[in-house]
């Protein structure tokens, strides 16, 4: 359903706050058997459902290609059947894992007698709010409800059908397994005035979670009210080092920028080491601009290449999201490493070495969440690193750093057994 009039909206949104608590009070105390039956019935059901979906998501598509998105976020938005059934695989993985809820962190006893144990417990309620990808929909609701947490979800205008199609599967396996449908809910309207109310919600929200394009995460962050794991850009770099290994190098760093252009974990810049350009750029080079990305590079690389356009002072600090690749000559690894903490957003970086000292160097002084070896900046996500999925990246540095999967879902407390000690 939408709601009409905005005088609505704030009583829809109290409604899916109070439900989405009460689904959190529940969930805290379900066992794992439950919640793996409602992500493999969501599974079977998106399997099910697929042309149901992809009906939904050719609407989305075709109001996408009228407003004329670019041809990258076209590729964040669609669904194809390979897409559906990641989905559903990505479900049946997050079943798969361990259920960290109830997880003995710690534990020791006092000298009076005192038994203190740390102890996993759910975050409660999230709130997510993201953009054009519909497939956030199914991995979100499925890692808050593995962690024990009851979701609402806010996708963008361009994946509305979609991910309503979506949530539809993911209610019917909670219907399954016997758990409230309002253990994931997803917010019914377009409007903005909702997400501006859900950002003051923090009687009923404990953690919003944006996943998008800058304009909404610094407008989520500059209005909420409520802790938030997020990552402003994704300005990722990949550095071929001089002892690179030129095949290695560009199969690793084309792979990098343009497997995906529109994802976060995209590379944005690529650093060359000064003594192996002439030798290891200039194929990876060619091979970028044939396949139509966008070389900007520094006067070095330009002359490699006159179809390389000058890069400005405002590329190195870009985001593109699509095939377009900013490209600097360094003087080694120091070079490599200044630059990299001076404009990256702490997100993913790589170095593509076989110098072991100066891939340890790199790996322990790059200030970013994600650093990487000799591998793809495109590995940067939760299903890659065995989570099933993730939630977002948080670059932040307080509670979750990196892929937020279900144990960065969840919190701890303390669990203390006395005898009937009192305090002298």
């Amino acid at each position: 359903m939408n709601v009409e009039t905005q005088q609505d909206i704030p009583t829809l949104m109290k409604r899916l706050g109070g439900d989405a608590k009460r689904a959190a009070a529940q969930l805290a105390t379900t066992d794992s058997t439950a919640k793996n039956r409602a992500l493999r019935a969501a599974a079977a059901a998106l399997r099910t459902n697929a042309p149901i979906i992809q009906e939904a998501n050719g609407k989305d598509m075709a109001a996408g290609e009228a407003k004329g998105l670019s041809p990258s976020m076209l590729d964040r938005l669609l669904l194809s059947d390979d897409r559906i059934e990641a989905m559903a695989v990505g479900l049946e993985q997050i079943a798969d894992l361990d259920d960290p809820v109830g997880t003995e962190l710690a534990r020791w006893d006092r000298p009076n007698g005192l038994d203190i144990a740390r102890v996993r417990v759910p975050l409660g309620v999230i709130g997510i709010i993201y953009e054009s990808r519909p497939n956030v929909t199914a991995d979100a609701g499925a890692l808050c409800l593995k962690a024990g947490n009851a979701a609402i979800l806010r996708g963008g205008s361009e994946s509305f059908h979609s991910s309503r199609a979506i949530l539809d599967c993911l209610q019917q396996g909670l219907a399954e397994a016997g758990l409230p449908e309002t253990c994931i809910q997803m917010i019914p309207t377009t409007d903005r005035a909702a997400v501006g109310i859900m950002l003051t919600m923090s009687d009923e929200i404990d953690v919003i979670v944006p996943r998008g394009g800058k304009g909404l995460i610094e407008r989520v962050t500059a209005e909420s009210r409520i802790p938030l794991f997020k990552h402003l850009d994704g300005i990722c770099h990949t550095y071929i080092d001089r002892a690179a290994d030129a095949r290695k190098a560009h199969a690793v760093a084309f792979n990098a920028k343009m497997r995906r252009t529109g994802i976060c974990g995209a590379t944005e810049t690529i650093l060359v080491d000064k003594p192996v350009l002439k030798s290891h750029f200039p194929a990876l080079l060619n091979d970028l601009i044939e396949a139509g990305c966008e070389v900007r590079g520094d006067a070095d690389v330009q002359a490699l290449d006159a179809r390389v356009t000058a890069a400005d002072d405002t590329d190195w600090d870009t985001e593109y999201l699509d095939a377009i690749v900013s490209v600097k000559v360094v003087d080694g690894v120091e070079q490599a490493i200044d630059h990299v903490n001076a404009h990256s957003s702490q997100h993913t970086e790589c170095i593509i070495t076989e110098d072991a000292e100066a891939a340890e160097r790199f790996l322990n002084r790059i200030d970013s969440a994600i650093v990487m070896l000799n591998a793809s900046t495109q590995f940067a996500d939760g299903g890659e690193f065995g989570m099933g999925a993730e939630i977002g990246i948080s670059t932040g540095k307080m509670h979750a750093r990196g892929p937020v999967g279900v144990e960065q879902l969840t919190s701890f407390k303390y669990l203390v057994r006395g005898t009937g000690q009192t305090r002298p």
